[in-house]
């Protein structure tokens, strides 16, 4: 049973890199629903907040911008991803850029409260960045690994099948996030994926 703690039902929506979460959430916001992008969130986080900018520069250094405004993304991907048996550098991301984003969702949370039914935040790393604590309940969106790798490399022509594997080596195991979650929705090809979210967002809307 779902037990509310705010104001208004709040769910994660995640899945690895690749998953098609974002694909799921433009369909639940086609149904009216509030939807907080985690990641991009992060990006325009990474550029507006002062302090996590001087954060990522005393971490990485003053090459992690190629401006004032733009993050050089190639530079920070190769950085952190580097080496799949090192987590180090990732953690220390992580740890510079999700409290930042957590006070930004915490005032898109009051901005949306009061016009949604309920409210959706997608983030690859829900788990990871324990975002999760301070929502009702996870949806995690799964695809077959293949499929995965296909639909980046698809997205991002910038990215190498190696950089892809590398990302996902990096994040927690699938099976991790199917254990942990609420819900699951099954974006492959035996599994209609809008009949998924309609039946969830019935479910929801009761609340």
């Amino acid at each position: 049973m779902i037990q509310k703690k705010g104001d208004i039902l709040q769910l994660g929506i995640t899945g690895g890199i690749g998953t098609g979460k974002s694909t799921v959430c433009k369909i639940f916001e086609t149904l009216g629903i509030a939807v907080y992008d985690a990641d991009t969130r992060a990006k325009m986080v990474m550029v507006t907040d002062d302090i996590l900018k001087l954060e990522l520069k005393k971490a990485f250094g003053e090459e992690v911008y190629l401006s004032e405004n733009e993050v050089n993304r190639d530079f920070l991907v190769k950085t952190v991803f580097s080496n799949p048996n090192d987590n180090s550098k990732l953690q220390i991301l992580n740890s510079i850029v999700h409290p930042a984003v957590g006070r930004d969702y915490a005032s898109w949370y009051e901005e949306h409260k009061n016009k949604s039914s309920y409210l959706l935040k997608e983030a690859a790393l829900m788990f990871e960045s324990d975002s999760y604590k301070v929502l009702d309940a996870i949806i995690v969106v799964h695809s077959p690994l293949e499929n995965r790798i296909k639909r980046v490399l698809e997205r991002d022509s910038h990215r190498t099948e190696e950089q892809v594997r590398g990302i996902i080596a990096k994040q927690m195991p699938e099976e991790e996030k199917l254990k942990r979650a609420d819900f699951v929705i099954y974006n492959d090809a035996s599994h209609p994926l809008i009949k998924q979210v309609l039946e969830l967002h019935e479910k929801f809307q009761s609340f």
